[in-house]
């Protein structure tokens, strides 16, 4: 669960890459405390919304939110063909034990991407907006997002999504070795417990203690 969880938060920074991008950029390492723009020099709602619709984030999050199931089950399917080869002993799974894994995946994801809305998150990026760039600054990115090179950006933006998640999946997946190793013992441990075919809390003889 943890290994999807990372990637719905990846596959949500990539397509927010303009977010980052309308950032000044930041010096690597910076740790000290950021100065927050004084409220009279702080843009108004009405200049975000400007710049959030030239900047097309609707759009994205809603292109976000229709893309990411078939990514997310992508991620499924790769990890239990990684588990199966790791342990054989999950193929032992009988086809409506698999199905059943397979739709309390299935639901768990969807209810994942759905948790945090796009108002949601627009709402909550207006906030930090509003507290790091000046009225001026936002002005100025609503030019550029409105020019031809800021719109051409946007325009590349599922490009380099597109090329750049294959990459991020793969890195991922060796990382979360270890993790997948550790997820299918306790598969192997609810596979040892008694099948759900008997009536409900019995069990066979030699399981019992």
């Amino acid at each position: 669960m943890m290994k999807r969880s990372k990637s719905v938060v990846l596959a949500i920074a990539l397509s927010g890459a303009p977010f980052v991008f309308a950032q000044a950029p930041a010096a690597e390492g910076q740790s000290k405390a950021v100065a927050v723009v004084p409220a009279d020099q702080q843009p108004t709602a009405n200049q975000l919304d400007r710049l959030f619709e030239v900047m097309r984030i609707k759009d994205q999050l809603a292109s976000l939110t229709k893309t990411m199931p078939q990514i997310m089950q992508q991620q499924i399917t790769q990890q239990m063909e990684e588990l199966h080869k790791d342990h054989p002993e999950l193929a032992n799974l009988t086809p409506a034990q698999k199905e059943k894994v397979e739709k309390v995946m299935t639901k768990f994801m969807n209810q994942a991407v759905t948790l945090y809305s796009g108002d949601e998150i627009i709402a909550d990026i207006k906030g930090i907006y509003q507290r790091h760039l000046t009225g001026n600054d936002v002005e100025n990115l609503i030019t550029f997002y409105g020019s031809t090179s800021g719109q051409h950006m946007l325009d590349m933006v599922p490009v380099i999504m597109q090329e750049f998640m294959p990459t991020a999946m793969q890195k991922m997946q060796a990382k979360m070795r270890p993790m997948l190793a550790e997820l299918s013992k306790e598969m192997a441990e609810i596979m040892a417990t008694p099948s759900s075919a008997g009536a409900p809390g019995t069990a066979k003889p030699d399981q019992q203690k």
